[in-house]
């Protein structure tokens, strides 16, 4: 497992002119008065202590290694400029500074959960991260358990929103992106449609997701579940064409992506229904191949979707630390917004900093965002995108914006 640690680097600057400034010169060595140098010093003293306060420690768990490390990447770039953004550039809050501590849960569960304790017996009481929904749900328990915030981040699993009252997330949730898909279809009544996905919690919760939303609509929902581990995709591709779909929903994540949409386009599932799925980070655009130009794409995020000055914010600083925006860049940007706001509600107190997160509407990348008090769900702007082939080069395309009521999950 590996960290990395960021401090502020401008508070530290202050200190040193501060000291600096005790500093007498020669004139008053040789000829000011004991008092006015008692004077002076006490001033300083004063002025040093209302500068310098305790820091906060912050630990952002996230995947830096392996198949998903790229975005866990985007997440921490995301959460590098956004802790600048919302502190202008301090790392400091109230006077506060915030030092971060990132590490790499190597996408293990036991790693994770045994950072997180690490972290939190070192006093560490505020948590983000994590781009696995089965690590997310097992850090949202020991949130609960030692009383500290998460924050989770590109997890999407619907069960992380509403778990506890210490629990929040960053990013969109499975239901939002199903959805989204919805936006592109009519009635679905009477519809078949065929959930293709790992079986993972991430493709398990795709699945339960347009059951709910679709199949709530009287759509008639089936699902094709493939091994994490599988590499070949042609018997799962000709199952789909068995099923004679009316819609193929697809959930996908992962390096396994470019060999998965070649069989489906192969066994030529693209002839036989619509497809729709999420669209992936920029590494994944063109493993869509000649396929890209065929799907209707939900979008979490894309460089450029938003058009707003807080996205152009986000990209102008992850693109000056040599890094460009991704799907999950704005999941970390919104979490160290977050964080920020936690912390100026209090230092030291959970309880404030939930009070604070809770109902709070914020202008994100994405725009307007609002954390809904009653069970933490990130209401924002979600996208339909298409890929354009460019001599070669995919590149995406919005076609709408769609409003964040519009696709909000349900309230338990």
């Amino acid at each position: 497992m590996s960290t990395k640690k960021y401090t502020a680097p401008a508070l530290l600057a202050i200190t040193g002119l501060l000291l600096a400034g005790c500093a007498p010169t020669v004139e008053e060595q040789q000829s000011g008065s004991s008092d006015a140098d008692t004077d002076n010093n006490s001033s300083e003293t004063t002025e040093t202590e209302e500068e310098l306060k305790d820091p906060v420690q912050v630990a952002v768990l996230t995947t830096l290694s392996g198949a998903f490390a790229p975005y866990g990447e985007a997440y921490e770039a995301g959460f590098v400029a956004g802790l600048d953004y919302a502190t202008d550039g301090t790392m400091a809050v109230n006077g506060h500074p915030i030092e971060v501590t990132y590490y790499d849960d190597a996408l293990s569960a036991d790693t994770a959960v045994s950072t997180m304790k690490d972290v939190i017996g070192q006093g560490t009481q505020i948590i983000a991260g994590t781009v696995a929904s089965g690590i997310a749900l097992q850090l949202a328990e020991q949130a609960a358990q030692n009383q500290v915030l998460f924050i989770s981040g590109p997890a999407a699993a619907d069960a992380i929103t509403g778990v506890n009252d210490y629990t929040f997330r960053s990013g969109r949730q499975t239901y939002q992106d199903v959805a989204t898909a919805g936006t592109f279809l009519g009635d679905p009544s009477g519809q078949d449609i065929v959930v293709f996905a790992q079986d993972t919690a991430f493709g398990q919760g795709n699945v339960a997701g347009v059951e709910a939303v679709l199949g709530g609509q009287g759509a008639n929902v089936s699902s094709i579940l493939v091994p994490e581990d599988a590499t070949e995709f042609t018997p799962f591709a000709q199952q789909i064409n068995d099923a004679s779909p009316d819609l193929v929903f697809v959930a996908w994540a992962g390096t396994t992506s470019g060999a998965m949409w070649e069989a489906l386009s192969q066994q030529g599932v693209f002839e036989a229904a619509p497809v729709v799925t999420g669209l992936g980070d920029v590494s994944t655009y063109g493993a869509y191949a000649a396929a890209g130009t065929e799907i209707s794409f939900l979008n979490h995020y894309f460089a450029g979707a938003a058009g707003t000055d807080v996205e152009q914010e986000m990209l102008s600083r992850v693109e000056a630390a040599g890094e460009e925006g991704d799907l999950f860049t704005p999941d970390g940007f919104l979490g160290a917004q977050m964080v920020v706001e936690a912390i100026r509600a209090s230092a030291t107190d959970v309880s404030a900093m939930i009070s604070a997160l809770e109902g709070l509407t914020i202008e994100g990348p994405k725009g307007t965002t609002t954390i809904r008090a009653e069970d933490h769900a990130v209401i924002q702007p979600m996208f339909q995108a298409s890929l354009v082939d460019n001599g070669g080069v995919f590149t995406p395309e919005l076609i709408s914006v769609i409003d964040g009521e519009t696709v909000a999950p349900p309230l338990p």
